[in-house]
Parts: structure tokens; sequence; C-alpha cells
């Protein structure tokens, strides 16, 4: 039972220790504690009161930003009204000019056209000679490199003239 009960000297110590820590705190540890409260609490007080200011400001600034973009509109919708008459103008203008121009061109670039086909014409006509000289010269090569290569190419031409 000894344990479950404590002693009254104990208690006494205890009580002690308690009142000189709670002397301690209150002259060391409550003053700076509450100072620094009390700082934040100004410092908060401050921050709500700028906080404010600043949302007035931008509402005032919404406001005059509100305006100032009705005015640019305006004069936005105003510039592209002149501008699309001035673009009408300058494309029937530039239509006209762009046809006749456009005519002129098609007829150069024909005759060029033709004048340019004949002459690929010609040029593929002597490459294709050459090409098909080069390969069946190659093939003669190939084909008649011995003496019984010759003599069966020969016997095959031979047969081809009689039944043709």
């Amino acid at each position: 039972m000894e344990l479950l009960t404590p002693g009254t000297g104990l208690i006494i110590w205890q009580t002690i220790i308690f009142l000189m820590l709670v002397i301690l705190l209150s002259r060391f540890a409550w003053k700076p504690i509450l100072n620094s409260l009390k700082e934040r609490e100004s410092s908060i007080q401050n921050a709500l009161e700028a906080a404010e200011k600043a949302r007035s400001e931008m509402a005032r600034l919404q406001s005059d930003n509100e305006k100032l973009l009705k005015e640019a509109r305006e004069e936005r919708d105003k510039i592209l009204r002149e501008a699309r008459e001035a673009a009408n103008r300058m494309k029937d203008e530039a239509q006209d000019d762009a046809r006749k121009s456009a005519e002129r061109i098609v007829d150069d670039a024909r005759a060029a056209i033709q004048i340019e086909k004949q002459a690929a014409m010609k040029e593929v006509r002597t490459q294709v000679a050459l090409f098909s000289l080069d390969i069946a010269e190659k093939l003669m090569k190939k084909n008649l490199a011995t003496d019984q290569a010759q003599k069966e190419q020969v016997e095959v031409f031979i047969k081809d003239l009689k039944l043709n």
C-alpha cells in the first residue's frame, strides 16, 4: 500500500519545486512570451490592414482597367472598320493588277513549259538509247564470254529467224 500513497515529505518537496518553477517562469519566461505574442498580434493586425488597403486599391485599379479596356475596344473597332474599308479598296485594285499579271505570267509559263518539254523529251530519248546500248553491251559480254555460249546464242538466233 505504501507504493500507492506518497509520503508527506515527497508532497512538500514537490510543492516547493513547483512554486520555484512558477516563480522562475514568471520572472524569465512569461514576459518574453507575452511580448512576442503582443508583437505577433500587432504584426497580424498590420498585415490585415495592409491586405484591406491592397484590396481596395485592387478594386480601384480594376475599375480603371475596365474603363481603359472599354476605350481600347472602341478604338480597336474604329481602327478595324477603317482598315477593312482600306483593305477592300486595295484588294480590288490588287485583284485587277494581279489578274493582268497572272495572265501574262501564265502565257509566258506555257511557252517556257513547251520549250522545256521538248528539250526534256529529247534528253530522255538520248538517255534511254544510251542505257539500252550499255545494257545490251553488258548482256552480250556476259552471255558471250565463252565459245560455247557464242555458239548457243547463234543457234537461238537461227531458230528465232526460222520461226518468225
